[in-house]
């Protein structure tokens, strides 16, 4: 049976990972590394996994090197899942579940980033003189664009599962595992809240799996704001 390295980050999407190995029930061991304080990036030690230091980082007894949260959760589930948290291949809900998959950090994840950078440059200490000129940019950004962009996708997200009350189909999948992240990033910094009674109860319920317990018990609670 393969055995995986789980090279884990405090506080980053690498906590999915965990989750999804719990989900499958994949024998795993967990490599941790803290961020820097002052930059908040993952260590340099990262980059002796994988060149671009950056977490998670799956290795395996048999030298495999995955990278990148979609591919890891693709890779895994298609390679090692027995089946498992996928629709059959060729099914059209296995469509839904790639696109899924992708749209986690091709499309919810970068307004979500850009609002965690926007409120730094808000808050972060400059001179006086700068600073009104800085916020007001930041605020034109993220009221003209920003904003009106996430505003969007919740939406879209919140219909979505009213078609079959997650991602993918009638069955939890990897797709939740995969979408976990930006929504939860969404309750923390992109104004989702009871206004989007699906998503709010999506979160409750995947926070309610113990698969997803036992993951932060694993790699510890992590904070998005």
């Amino acid at each position: 049976m393969t055995t995986f390295t789980i090279h884990h980050l405090e506080n980053s999407r690498s906590q999915r990972v965990l989750w999804l190995f719990e989900e499958l029930g994949l024998p795993y061991t967990v490599v941790r590394y803290r961020r820097d304080p002052k930059t908040m990036l993952a260590p340099p030690e990262l980059r002796a996994i994988h060149p671009l230091g950056k977490s998670p980082v799956v290795t395996t007894d048999g030298g495999l090197v995955l990278a990148e949260s979609g591919a890891i959760v693709e890779t895994v589930v298609e390679r090692f899942g027995g089946g498992r948290l996928a629709p059959p291949a060729g099914s059209d809900a296995a469509l839904r579940w790639r696109y899924w998959l992708h749209f986690a950090e091709g499309s919810a994840m970068p307004p979500l980033l850009l609002t965690l950078v926007l409120h730094r440059i808000e808050t972060a200490p400059m001179p006086f003189f700068v600073k009104p000129v800085a916020r007001g940019i930041a605020r034109k950004v993220r009221d003209g664009f920003v904003a009106p962009n996430l505003a969007a996708q919740l939406d879209f997200m919140e219909a979505e599962l009213g078609r079959d009350g997650w991602f993918a189909g009638p069955d939890f999948s990897a797709a939740d595992i995969q979408m976990s992240f930006p929504v939860e990033a969404a309750r923390a910094r992109g104004g989702l809240d009871d206004r989007r009674p699906r998503l709010m109860d999506w979160l409750k319920r995947i926070h309610d799996r113990p698969a997803y317990r036992r993951a932060l018990e694993v790699g510890g609670p992590y904070t998005l704001g």
